[in-house]
């Protein structure tokens, strides 16, 4: 395909082939499967290009909340996913002695006026659930055909103008389209890509061109299903969620229970600006076991709250988990202002990176899939640059002030298990936080659920309605443009 870098060439309806935008996805995680499962349900055309030959079974647990349900229901897969998860009624903290500190809960009930764990989706019209990340990914995976899906498709580069977008990759395939995602991490290679041609046209912004800030590292794992006898706290039929403050060292480690009857956990090591530039070098480093053997063997000491009087170790947690589901990631941090030019659009950790002690991340880059994908499809056949662009616009000022609020929690439930006078403070606010602050802060928190337009709505019952939601009224073109021209429908 010829690519006309031209943006605002002359175009003629009349002429034009009439169809659809051709979608291509760059990034087969969460984010971009689910961008995937959705646009499976237009008639959208649409591809998922991945890097790597396989993906691997990595990640802790996970949690998402109630502002994903309706989504999930929307694409036929929320029971299924009720059935692999646990309802998470409350974050404990605790200390090295392996004592509860204190806990906060994730629902409040009317009738008493305080937060507990029964009337569990009364506000909301869901639960707050916990599973494996790994089988998170496998339920979206099954919603998207395996032709669809590409993998080993490392992408090298980038053409896109009036014409469409044409990328090529590192074994030689070139595959046209008319709009590009970015949804390959935080290291995205779409955004750096994008963000070289916007500087030299001296249009990124300067606090986009930065590196990525860290402050953390983490170590996750997966243990192979135990027994109650193993691990007590698996007798209970909720999710039994531990955060585990260190006293004398820079780190806070978690546990999490799955109805798999395994045990998900991780730990975080705060880093100061020496230990800062010791693990500079896994900056740009995939998730994956090879650098995780030296932080094993830092951590097998730390006391875990087992239930009973187990008085287990994090130790014994990576004896019992499978090398393949033990990894260390850097836990980078930012939000970027430039989401999109010309015909390629970001979504999910490729413009925004939250830090996963919020459990934002994969919340928000479902949130992003849903809004995108409503936008998309409600631009008109054979759309040109200026309203892909528009359509870019909408969809980015949709997301970006909740996202914003996202990465301000995620800084502060960070601060629950920090080190520092501030992270205290944090803790003993929560700690003794009046009733009715805890509702309000819920209810900013959970009013975000984003539906896709053009799917039933799901009308499960909620005291607390749902955000205003613009996309909703981004609509599908009426009918298809065949011989006469048709101005061009704003979304």
């Amino acid at each position: 395909m010829e690519i006309n870098p031209a943006v605002n060439f002359q175009h003629d309806r009349k002429v034009m082939h009439t169809r659809r935008p051709k979608v291509l996805i760059v990034g087969a995680g969460l984010g971009g499967l689910t961008l995937g499962a959705i646009l499976q349900k237009t008639d959208i055309p649409y591809e998922i290009f991945e890097r790597a030959a396989v993906v691997k079974p990595l990640g802790s647990g996970i949690t998402l909340n109630a502002t994903v349900a309706p989504l999930m229901r929307q694409l036929g897969i929320y029971d299924e996913f009720v059935a692999m998860s646990h309802v998470v009624p409350a974050v404990q903290v605790g200390n090295e002695n392996r004592e509860i500190q204190f806990s906060f809960s994730n629902y409040f009930d009317e009738a008493t006026t305080k937060y507990t764990t029964t009337k569990a989706s009364a506000l909301f019209g869901a639960d707050t659930r916990l599973l494996a990340r790994p089988k998170l990914y496998e339920l979206f995976l099954r919603q998207v055909p395996t032709e669809r899906i590409h993998m080993s498709k490392k992408i090298l580069s980038t053409t896109q103008g009036g014409n469409g977008i044409l990328i090529r990759c590192s074994d030689g395939t070139e595959y046209e389209g008319d709009i590009l995602v970015g949804a390959d991490g935080a290291h995205s290679a779409i955004r750096q890509t994008l963000y070289e041609q916007l500087k030299k046209d001296r249009k990124l912004p300067s606090s986009d061109d930065v590196p990525l800030p860290f402050s953390t590292v983490c170590l996750v794992g997966q243990t192979k299903p135990l027994t109650p006898e193993d691990i007590p706290l698996l007798a209970a039929d909720k999710c039994q969620v531990v955060r585990i403050v260190g006293e004398d060292k820079p780190y806070a480690w978690n546990t999490f229970t799955t109805t798999q009857s395994t045990v998900c956990w991780s730990i975080v090591r705060f880093l100061d600006e020496e230990s800062s530039k010791l693990n500079d070098s896994f900056r740009n480093s995939e998730w994956g076991p090879e650098a995780a053997e030296a932080m094993c063997e830092e951590v097998r000491d730390f006391p875990i709250i087992a239930g009973g009087d187990k008085k287990l170790t994090i130790g014994d947690l990576i004896d019992w988990s499978p090398k393949e589901y033990i990894s260390k990631v850097m836990l980078e941090e930012k939000v970027f202002r430039t989401w999109y030019g010309c015909r390629t659009v970001l979504m999910g950790d490729a413009c925004h990176k939250l830090n996963p002690s919020g459990g934002a991340g994969a919340v928000n880059a479902m949130h992003d899939a849903a809004v995108l994908a409503n936008y998309i499809n409600a631009l008109p056949l054979h759309p040109v640059v200026d309203e892909i662009e528009s359509a870019f616009e909408s969809y980015r000022a949709e997301r970006i002030e909740w996202v914003e609020r996202a990465f301000n929690t995620s800084q502060m439930l960070q601060a629950l298990v920090a080190k520092g006078l501030k992270p205290m403070l944090v803790r003993f606010m929560m700690k003794n936080m009046p009733e009715f602050l805890k509702r309000r802060a819920a209810e900013q928190m959970y009013s975000c659920r984003p539906q896709l337009a053009f799917l039933p709505l799901d009308e499960t019952p909620a005291l607390v309605k749902p955000a205003y939601q613009p996309s909703l009224k981004a609509k599908a073109p009426a009918q298809e443009v065949n011989d006469q021209e048709q101005p061009a429908q704003s979304v």
